[in-house]
């Protein structure tokens, strides 16, 4: 059976160059956190997640930080100092946060999807997609229609958000995930 490019695209993502890959990150980390991006690192992955090579779509290169985040506690009496601070875990996987931030940044796009191109030991990069819903090519596609205006990354309806919230099994014994009710909503 004769394979296409994209077999062989995706099976070199596999074990990327190192080389390659280090020079890219030097760049990448002197950068800004949010960058539009000409066209897709990752076209197999890109082209299955429904980006397509026409106006109305862009990519964004996102940085994200790594290791969680820090909260402290304000106020506390008879506490020593070096104990106020706790490492606490962010509930949100950190491709819902850059899907988050790439839609805070292009107000007028719509997140479709993103995916993972590298990480060193200070970053997270990811890629993602972004769509136009007012554009005439965008409105046009019987594929890309559906997508309105509505914030899906904030609103965890993305992939990415879905299964951070624990919502990609069909079983309810899956449902991990307390209600925004339970929690005096807070959210995740």
């Amino acid at each position: 059976m004769v394979k296409g490019i994209t077999h062989y695209l995706r099976q070199a993502w596999k074990k990327p160059d190192k080389e390659a890959m280090h020079s890219r990150l030097i760049g990448w980390r002197k950068g800004k956190t949010i960058e539009k991006v000409e066209k897709p690192l990752r076209i197999d992955r890109a082209r299955a997640l429904g980006y397509k090579a026409k106006k109305g779509f862009v990519i964004a290169r996102v940085k994200i930080g790594r290791g969680g985040r820090k909260r402290v506690r304000k106020g506390v009496k008879g506490r020593k100092t070096r104990k106020q601070t706790n490492r606490k875990t962010l509930k949100m996987n950190y491709k819902w946060v850059a899907e988050t931030r790439a839609g805070r940044k292009f107000r007028n796009l719509e997140v479709l999807n993103s995916y993972w191109i590298g990480q060193d030991g200070k970053y997270y990069f990811y890629e993602v997609i972004l769509v136009d819903p007012d554009r005439p090519e965008i409105k046009n596609d019987r594929t890309m229609n559906w997508v309105k205006k509505g914030k899906r990354a904030q609103r965890g309806k993305t992939s990415a958000a879905r299964k951070s919230r624990g919502l990609r099994g069909k079983s309810p014994k899956k449902k991990v995930r307390p209600s925004l009710r339970a929690r005096m909503r807070q959210g995740k």
